[in-house]
């Protein structure tokens, strides 16, 4: 199986390998790469896509010590590395987004654009992370998440009606207690707020975004889409916060669009 050997860590990832064109796939929170497989299926014909597991997700083998998204983003950066892509799209969604970010301000010359997928450049709301830490709580109990946090957080994640959310549940009741406690404490103590540093990022970017995202709401899209230099923004109709994944017909199109001009 495919996996890059990137600061102590070993990445999971899958590859396309055709195309000189490529894109970059990177999950939100208790996800994996297989959450943009929709994404894949309908550019693989002309874009090279790769997608990976970030530290704590999937089937990536991580350190259990704490680590930020800058160090996420410096895992991508050493995952183009060691594939040898020079330059690349790189599409975030959520976490994926943060770590996308930071790896565009590092690294700019490496990035050839930004797909921003109901993400933000800011911290969390502190009355969500209350709920959040909550939640988490419940979730690392001795006996395993009770059914109603399970339920509570696929809607946070994937809205209330969406098919397949067991499927995605179950893979996350799955990650060790200690994996989730050390992945949720990046996402929910990440204190840089990289906003004030939006005007460094000149590349062109698509800040795609749910309707209905209950964990990032649509009004922060808009402003994040405007304070972006070259920013536009794709409001998806009836989608929560994972819109890539429970919406894909109608993330797609503009998506392709997107690609095709940059």
């Amino acid at each position: 199986m495919p996996y890059a050997d990137v600061n102590d860590q070993r990445l999971f990832y899958e590859d396309t390998r055709d195309g000189e064109d490529v894109i970059v796939f990177s999950h939100g929170y208790f996800m994996s790469h297989g959450m943009f497989d929709a994404q894949v299926a309908a550019l693989r014909d002309r874009w090279r896509c790769i997608a990976w597991d970030e530290r704590g997700h999937g089937q990536t083998e991580t350190t259990p010590a704490p680590f930020t998204y800058w160090d996420s983003a410096s895992d991508l950066v050493g995952l183009l590395d060691h594939l040898g892509v020079e330059h690349a799209v790189l599409a975030g969604m959520s976490q994926g987004g943060f770590l996308s970010l930071r790896a565009a301000l590092v690294a700019p010359s490496r990035v050839r654009a930004l797909v921003l997928m109901d993400t933000q450049p800011g911290v969390e709301d502190p009355e969500k992370a209350a709920g959040y830490d909550q939640l988490i709580e419940a979730w690392v109990s001795p006996d395993g998440p009770p059914q109603e946090v399970v339920d509570t957080v696929a809607t946070i994640i994937l809205g209330p009606e969406y098919a397949d959310a067991a499927r995605w549940m179950d893979a996350a009741t799955q990650i060790p207690p200690a994996t989730v406690r050390q992945i949720y404490s990046t996402l929910i103590t990440r204190e840089d707020d990289v906003t004030p540093r939006l005007a460094e990022l000149t590349m062109p970017a698509l800040v795609i975004h749910g309707e209905q995202d209950l964990a990032i709401d649509v009004d922060t899209a808009r402003w994040f889409a405007d304070a972006l230099p070259d920013g536009e923004l794709v409001v998806i109709d009836g989608a929560g916060h994972a819109a890539n994944l429970t919406h894909a017909d109608a993330v797609n199109p503009p998506l392709e669009a997107f690609l095709a001009r940059v």
